[in-house]
């Protein structure tokens, strides 16, 4: 039997100064606001925690002027996760809001497409727009992660774990990668940066950071049809609408559950 998971969504960082020409390529009313939120995923089976991605934390967002809300890693707790006790993090690529503060969890191994690692050292870094969302510390300490034996590399389509998968995306950067999780309620499709918003994928307008647009395009299918071909069940990396169609857990007022649409 196929394990099924629960999801949720932690929200660390807003960031509402944007409007939707920062969002959308094509877009008839390019100067509204259009703001974005920021998450890290956390998968469990009631035994096992999984975490998607790894936010940035305080010096990142004070370089970038984007300053976070609260610590990802710190916001577990709202979880009753212990970051010292994962042991398994997907990173959905290795832009600096998806990979920075690897190092609060230092007894994972990280899961990530070989060819994101490639795209992130190679020379299209010597390019200032190609490596404006990267952050070489970040990448540096996934390279140091490699040397220790603790990064799992996939070149397309993979098994994280029973339930969990990961699939090559591509688009947005080289090797963007979503993940999808088997839940009660059916197949789940973390899109991660495959589709920022909902409107990106359900209308087909393209993100303005893109690498292959393509791949970004040809992307709004794969992300539906890993999710059973339902636009529910895709969540997209950064839309506030998120927090509007599921539920709250808890009382910290951050973290929503994923693997049910709201009541």
């Amino acid at each position: 039997m196929t394990t099924k998971w629960q999801v949720y969504a932690v929200k660390y960082a807003e960031r509402n100064t944007r409007t939707r020409k920062d969002s959308f390529i094509f877009d008839d009313h390019p100067a509204a606001q259009h703001g974005m939120d920021y998450f890290v995923w956390l998968l469990t089976d009631g035994t096992r925690n999984i975490l998607v991605d790894t936010g940035y934390d305080e010096a990142e967002g004070q370089r970038r002027a984007r300053p976070i809300l609260r610590d990802p890693a710190q916001a577990l707790a709202a979880l009753d996760v212990n970051p010292l006790l994962i042991d398994t993090v997907i990173v959905t690529h290795l832009h600096y809001d998806h990979a920075g503060g690897l190092d609060r969890y230092p007894n994972a191994k990280f899961h990530l497409q070989e060819v994101e690692m490639g795209f992130a050292t190679g020379p299209c870094m010597c390019d200032p727009t190609l490596q404006m969302p990267y952050t070489a510390d970040h990448v540096c300490e996934m390279v140091r992660h490699v040397f220790a034996g603790r990064v799992v590399f996939y070149k397309g389509d993979g098994e994280v774990a029973p339930g969990v998968t990961v699939h090559r995306i591509g688009g947005h950067s080289r090797g963007l990668q979503a993940v999808r999780v088997e839940t009660e309620n059916g197949p789940l499709c973390l899109a991660s940066d495959a589709a920022h918003y909902y409107e990106n994928f359900q209308e087909r307008k393209p993100f303005p950071i893109v690498v292959d647009m393509e791949d970004m395009v040809q992307g709004f299918d794969k992300i539906q049809a890993l999710a059973g071909g339902s636009a529910s069940r895709v969540i997209p990396g950064h839309d506030p609408l998120v927090t509007d169609r599921f539920d709250e857990f808890g009382e910290s007022g951050y973290v929503w559950r994923l693997d049910r649409l709201k009541a």
